[in-house]
């Protein structure tokens, strides 16, 4: 299985940016797949999940601010992410997962977002 996270950049607080996951070596569409994130000196920590069917899940913390979507023509996740705070600052990375956010596979390369106050 390989996933592959791209779309980061350094923006300003307030900008937007949407971060893809493209998944191979599985049925896609019967996945449950997270975006993760760590920022520097702390812990990886679960931002959303979605499952097969398309339920979602966020951490408090980018509820209303963020969204999860799949393409499954495309196998890929989406990470839409709108008014960003510095607080978002982190490597992310996505990962098949559960519903709640626990991780199930191996952890690839994430993406870096930056953002400036």
């Amino acid at each position: 299985v390989q996933l592959q996270a791209s779309g980061g950049g350094l923006v300003q607080a307030g900008d937007s940016l949407r971060l893809s996951c493209v998944v191979s070596g599985i049925t896609f569409r019967s996945a449950t797949v997270g975006w993760f994130r760590q920022a520097p000196g702390k812990q990886r920590e679960l931002v959303a999940t979605i499952t097969s069917g398309g339920r979602t899940n966020y951490v408090d913390s980018v509820q209303g601010r963020f969204t999860i979507s799949r393409d499954n023509a495309e196998n890929t996740v989406y990470l839409q992410m709108n008014s960003l705070k510095p607080e978002d600052t982190a490597v992310y990375y996505c990962n098949l997962a559960t519903y709640w956010g626990t991780a199930r596979g191996d952890w690839g390369q994430g993406t870096q977002v930056t953002v400036s106050s």
